[in-house]
């Protein structure tokens, strides 16, 4: 059985805002705190108030506080182990766009070829021999 599968969720109220539900859950499903904030946050204000409410202060009371998670702990541990969390898992910013800027005068180059070829004489020949 490998470590992903032997995952257990768990609340982390020293990094969470409240009690640590959605920092629990976040760190459960790899995912930054502050996304799972505003879901859960956007999903009670859009009408699913008394549900969210109470599946947060049911979790509040079920998951038990993360093991090891005192603050001199979780600053060590954020210290040693920086992941890319899941949304994150594409290549740096600036690496991304230098991609981009390749591609993107890759295809203007071409673009200047067909632009070459199309306003050529040989084009317009062609054009008239076709045509015939």
């Amino acid at each position: 059985m490998s470590e992903a599968d032997r995952r257990t969720l768990y609340r982390i109220p020293q990094t969470g805002k409240i009690a640590g539900v959605c920092a629990g859950i976040a760190d459960y499903f790899n995912f930054e705190t502050w996304l799972v904030r505003v879901a859960a946050a956007s999903i009670f204000l859009l009408g699913g108030g008394g549900p969210v409410l109470f599946i947060y202060i049911l979790l509040w009371v079920i998951l038990d506080a993360k093991p090891g998670t005192a603050k001199s702990d979780a600053k060590a541990h954020k210290d040693i182990e920086i992941k890319k969390k899941v949304w994150q898992a594409g290549e740096p910013a600036k690496m991304a766009l230098r991609d981009v800027s390749e591609k993107f005068r890759s295809l203007e180059k071409r673009l200047q070829k067909l632009e070459h070829h199309v306003t050529s004489d040989n084009f317009d020949l062609k054009q008239e021999i076709n045509n015939l």
